[in-house]
Order: C-alpha cells, then structure tokens, then sequence
C-alpha cells in the first residue's frame, strides 16, 4: 500500500537518496529543501507522485506552512523524516556564538519545528511514523564535533520523550543513527570553525588521520534496504544505528558505562539518603 513521505534535506545525500528509493516503488513524497531545483530531476521522472517544497527549516512559519500545502496536496503524511542538518568542524572553545547557534537552529531546531508542525495530522489521522535522522554522535561523542554531538544528544532526548507521548495515538519514533557515510555532510553541507589556537593542533591532526580512513566510511546507497525495512515494519525500533562503525563504537561505550554504574552502585544508593 502506498504511502505519503515527506522529507526535509532532500536536495542531496540521504534525503535525496530515499526519495527517489519511495518514489521507485509507488509512494508519494514531500521533499524539502532551501534549493528545490536540486531536485527537478526527480520532477520529471516521477511526476506528480514528488512534490518539491521550498523550505528553511529554521524558520517556523514557513514550516507550519509547508505542512499544510503538503496535507492540501496528498491528503496526509504517513512519514515524516526529519533529515536536514549538517556538520561544524571544530574545537569546542573555537566556536563562535554565531556558529554554535546556527548548529543548534538547523540541526535541533529546525527538526523540533517539522515533529511540531507534523503531530497535529497524525494525531487526526491516530497513525504516522516519525523518522529522526540523529546519529550516532547523539550516543557518544567524538572531538572537533562539540556542538554537532550536543546537537544530536538534544535530538536524542526530545525524541524519546515525544515518542513517550504519542505512543497511545498510534504514532510511532525511529531514531536513526548513522556513522559517517560518504555523502556531503563532511562536504558541501559542512562548516568550520575559522579560529586556530595551536594548542589543539594535535587534536585536530589526530582527527583528520583518522577522516582520511575510508574504512569508517560507509556507502549511502547501502542504507536504502534498511529504511525501507524501517518504515515498513509494524514494530520499528526506537533506535537504529546505521553502519558497522556505529555498531561497534555503541556497543563498546553502553558496555563501559554499565560498568562503572554497577562499580559506584554504593556510592550512588547512598546519595539517595534513605
């Protein structure tokens, strides 16, 4: 059965990757993007089963609009995935307060305003799947991505209180969280900080070693099945990670933290107090 799927950051990467997966199989989708000539390719493939809207996630009128024009034009939204965002590179005390709160407009933001504008349907509709593109840097966190980990954190906690929320109106939240994958999100889509405080040139080299590994790189097209299989299971999960190196590096920080829970289990009790 056909769905209706709209996608925020569609012109590029992810976004414009799955559209193109829902409209090879028959479904309709919403796909957003600031630069919606990106994705004429797709218009005159598919038709009127895509609707592209222009859209700055980080304005919230213009959101709320956007999701009226797309329930006008399909009738509903059976998906929404939340995928516009991208990177800042950069020491933590580098940052400028333009920067840091670019981040946090377009990566938290921004994603806050789409779930806000979208409940309202599905809660008419009592069904929808929202799909949060986090990462997996909302679970752990790696130097020279401060404000992009705090970010995806702030993703991480808000999602699953909306998700604690809606459950019983048959809404149902996936968080997805990638590791790198080898799209514009360390590319065109990223920024970085200008300040060069050599202080943390060894930080900073020992980062770019590590980015040069292809290895840690997955491949975007890999990812398609999996959607696919996210948002046609009746039982999605919370969380999802996306790539070995996700899975690998989670599984490792979940197995430290248990342990030093359970080694200051005392400690901890006794701050109870009775």
């Amino acid at each position: 059965m056909a769905k209706t799927v709209f996608i925020t950051g569609a012109s590029r990467g992810f976004g414009k990757l799955w559209a193109e997966a829902f409209l090879k199989r028959g479904d309709k989708v919403a796909a957003s993007a600031r630069n919606i000539s990106a994705l004429d390719d797709l218009v005159q493939k598919y038709g009127e089963n895509i609707l592209p809207v222009q859209l700055d996630v980080t304005k919230k009128d213009d959101v709320k609009s956007a999701v009226e024009k797309i329930k006008n034009h399909f009738g509903t939204i059976d998906i929404l995935i939340n995928n516009a965002g991208y990177g800042l590179f950069g020491t933590v005390e580098e940052t400028t307060e333009e920067q840091a709160r670019a981040q946090m407009e377009t990566n938290f933001f921004g994603l806050l305003w789409v779930t806000q504008a979208v409940l309202p349907v599905m809660r008419t509709q009592k069904s929808g799947h929202i799909i949060q593109v986090s990462s997996f840097l909302g679970l752990t966190t790696l130097p020279m991505l401060g404000l992009y980990n705090a970010s995806k954190f702030a993703v991480e906690g808000l999602s699953e209180t909306i998700a604690s929320e809606v459950a019983h109106l048959g809404i149902k939240f996936t968080l997805i969280e990638p590791n790198g994958f080898s799209t514009d999100w360390a590319g065109a889509s990223a920024t970085q900080t200008t300040s060069d405080i050599a202080d943390y040139n060894p930080v900073r080299e020992g980062f770019g070693e590590t980015s040069n590994n292809s290895e840690i790189w997955g491949d975007p097209n890999a990812t398609v099945e999996p959607i696919l299989k996210v948002v046609d299971s009746k039982n999605p999960p919370l969380r999802l990670l996306f790539g070995k190196i996700a899975y690998n590096a989670i599984n490792e920080v979940y197995t430290n933290r248990l342990k030093d829970i359970e080694e200051w289990k005392d400690v901890s009790i006794a701050a109870h107090g009775h």
